[in-house]
């Protein structure tokens, strides 16, 4: 994830001294992942450049249907905005629908890429949930990142929150899913958003689902951003008496080099600090394709998860076990996406 803010950059060049302008590019760019230190990225016109580069790593994502299976392009629209969200709802739901995952891409990636990378659509078929996927537009953040840094987007009936609360209410309604079987999951900036929702609406979301994301309240603005994703994280905003914790889990990488495993560290922590005093801890070991990593586990004292943290060794800022038809992804393993789907249909006990 790379959330920095195309409108300030091209301000910053157009008050550059000459020859600065392509060097603060290629600078920002390669300091952020999107290029490599031999890339050309086109002295004479670097904002052309950038958007080249931002696009090249967007993959088509062709849509795969199992007959009778249905995957639709919706738009949904309130007083905060308008986004577009894909809805894949499974063949089997005709046997009973068992839930809702809103599923939230990362920087550059589109739903559909997102679909095809986390194999979610899969899933929905094997267990019976319908799946919705918003669509952030590059006219509200020109790298299609989701504005988890921005203080407007962090607040409960305001900006994305609203949005994203307001696609999630209204595909539950549509098939009778009930919030105790709703929940949302991401990546990168889409994790960030994911658990600004668990925060701000947990009325609406039973489980939150992180993979390399960010504290809640830790940035309020681009600068804030880049310390945030390098590892300098501030302190937790206050929070309301009456909050509770959001069951909630997590998967990081520790060679993750766009977001320092300190950001999931925080999450971890701010889950657990809004929980109940008296929980139960269980921590294991084991491996996946001769991938290492540990699973920490607490649950509440009457046996109810609270809180899994998967810390995956060798893995980058990618998503864990995803397929490679999508971008940002780790066949490797362990299995991110269907270790949510556990998480999560244990949570409404379905399985």
């Amino acid at each position: 994830m790379k959330p920095f803010d195309i409108g300030a950059l091209r301000r910053a060049i157009a008050g550059a001294r000459p020859g600065a302008a392509s060097d603060l590019v290629r600078r920002t760019l390669a300091q952020h992942g999107l290029v490599g230190k031999a890339e050309n990225t086109d002295a004479q016109n670097p904002l052309s450049a950038m958007t080249d580069l931002l696009n090249r790593n967007v993959r088509p994502a062709p849509a795969v249907l199992v007959p009778g299976a249905s995957l639709t392009t919706n738009h949904f629209t309130c007083e905060a905005g308008a986004r577009e969200y894909l809805t894949y709802v499974p063949s089997s739901a005709l046997k009973g629908i068992t839930g809702l995952i809103v599923m939230l891409h990362g920087c550059t990636q589109t739903h559909a890429d997102f679909a095809a990378g986390t194999g979610m659509n899969t899933l929905a078929e094997q267990h019976g949930f319908v799946v919705a996927y918003p669509q952030q537009s590059r006219g509200d953040n020109a790298q299609s990142c989701w504005n988890w840094f921005s203080p407007g987007d962090q607040r409960r009936d305001r900006g994305e929150p609203a949005i994203l609360a307001g696609i999630a209410a209204h595909v539950a309604k549509l098939h009778g899913i009930q919030a105790s079987e709703t929940f949302v999951a991401g990546l990168s900036a889409g994790a960030a958003m994911a658990v600004i929702m668990g925060q701000t609406y947990p009325d609406i979301f039973a489980g939150v689902g992180v993979h390399s994301g960010l504290p809640f309240g830790a940035a309020q603005d681009v600068p804030s951003a880049f310390a945030t994703m390098a590892g300098t994280v501030g302190a937790s905003p206050p929070r309301p008496g009456d909050r509770r914790a959001t069951p909630t889990i997590i998967f990081q990488g520790t060679t993750d080099h766009t977001v320092n495993p300190a950001n999931a560290d925080r999450i971890a922590q701010d889950v657990l600090a809004a929980g109940p005093e008296l929980t139960l801890f269980d921590k294991t070991s084991s491996e996946s394709n001769g991938r290492r990593y540990v699973r920490e586990t607490t649950t509440t004292s009457d046996g109810v998860a609270l809180l899994e943290y998967w810390k995956i060794d060798g893995l980058g800022h990618a998503w864990s076990g995803g397929n490679p038809a999508g971008s940002y992804t780790d066949p490797a393993g362990p299995d991110a996406s269907a270790e949510m789907v556990r998480f999560f249909l244990q949570l409404a006990r379905k399985i």
